[in-house]
């Protein structure tokens, strides 16, 4: 069983950061492909970013933008948003694939956290 718990969303104006992070429970950390997904109501679940012990891939959307990160000691992910957009208002979501095999769409993803709010105003 793993655990996720989110914190770091809030309240901010547009063209401001946000580094959202995500502490995991499991022993295997390391080893966990590890995602940032995103919902808003009526819409479906979207991809955000993810990370490997290798590799990152992230939607187009946040490009250039978003940046995922992770520290296997402390068993955290994180993902820092900078130059944010009204269209990033969404409820972000971490989760873990702990199979190890990298993906990018929610399905594999067998842990989620609770999510965290984050509201862009223009």
């Amino acid at each position: 069983q793993v655990q996720l718990v989110e914190s770091g969303g809030g309240l901010v104006q547009a063209g401001d950061s946000l580094r959202l992070s995500c502490v995991a429970s499991g022993r295997t950390f390391s080893m966990y492909v590890m995602g940032w997904f995103r919902q808003v109501p009526g819409k479906e679940r979207e991809f955000v970013a993810a990370i490997s012990w290798s590799s990152t891939d992230y939607a187009d959307s946040v490009k250039g933008r978003f940046t995922i990160a992770r520290d296997n000691a402390k068993k955290t992910v994180y993902l820092q948003m900078n130059s944010l957009k009204p269209e990033d208002t969404a409820v972000y979501y971490c989760a873990a694939r702990t199979s190890g095999v990298f993906g990018t769409t929610r399905w594999g993803y067998d842990y989620w956290g609770q999510g965290t709010q984050v509201t862009v105003s223009s």
